[in-house]
């Protein structure tokens, strides 16, 4: 009987150990199929941030903080005198979304011709930026800037520098929507579910243009519902 209780016992230890390793090897492999970047985006209050934002397609991690201030620590009582701005930590998987649209998502909710103020929200610690890590980033967002500034009357005043300090906010800050449902929220968070663009004015191309862009054979699969010859894509 304690030899079936002993062997019972180093099995039982041999299929935990084996269940960690595995669980450890998925997680490395899924870790190895993507392509993660932080960006740090100020928005106004940043509750409504990290809800809209959580509800994004490639986003796989969130935390709220106080960014750019003129201190390495601070609290939600300080930032008048620290000048930190409310701040959203925004960890991407730039294979399923890009930098570009991950900006488009946050002007979609942000008013960027409004100066240290969004929605009921007034004050430098709300004001509106976009603080990045990578020197990478910076031509991506200036671009972006130069086609957005052409679509308002104002000029934008969202601040682009790199990020000289993050301190994480307070506990019951983090996921604040989660906990509270009905918290306040200058973000309307149904916008995350529905495409960037405005479906209703999206024009889809004619035949023409369709055939001036597209290989006589691409045509035809497209548009056609003609089958490829084997192992003759390019692809």
């Amino acid at each position: 009987m304690k030899k079936i209780l002993n062997f019972l016992l180093v099995l039982a230890v041999f299929l935990g150990v084996n269940l960690m390793a595995k669980d450890e090897f998925l997680k490395e492999q899924t870790m190895a199929g993507q392509n993660l970047k932080e960006i740090y985006l100020a928005g106004g209050c940043f509750w409504g941030m990290q809800g809209y934002f959580k509800k994004i397609f490639g986003v796989v991690d969130t935390k709220v903080g106080y960014a750019n201030g003129n201190s390495e620590n601070t609290s939600y009582r300080e930032l008048h005198e620290s000048d930190h701005a409310e701040t959203l930590y925004v960890k991407f998987d730039e294979n399923r979304v890009a930098l570009a649209e991950i900006l488009a998502h946050f002007f979609r909710v942000i008013d960027p011709t409004s100066l240290n103020k969004q929605g009921n929200d007034v004050g430098r610690q709300y004001r509106s930026g976009i603080y990045y890590v990578s020197k990478d980033d910076l031509p991506v967002i200036e671009s972006f800037m130069k086609i957005e500034q052409k679509k308002f009357k104002d000029k934008i005043v969202v601040e682009v520098a790199p990020l000289k300090n993050f301190i994480i906010a307070e506990e019951y800050h983090q996921d604040y929507l989660d906990k509270n449902p009905f918290g306040y929220c200058h973000i309307d968070l149904n916008l995350a579910n529905k495409p960037l663009y405005d479906e209703a004015k999206f024009k889809p191309l004619s035949k023409e243009e369709l055939k001036r862009n597209l290989s006589s054979e691409q045509y035809a699969v497209t548009q056609e519902a003609a089958t490829e010859r084997p192992f003759s894509s390019e692809y």
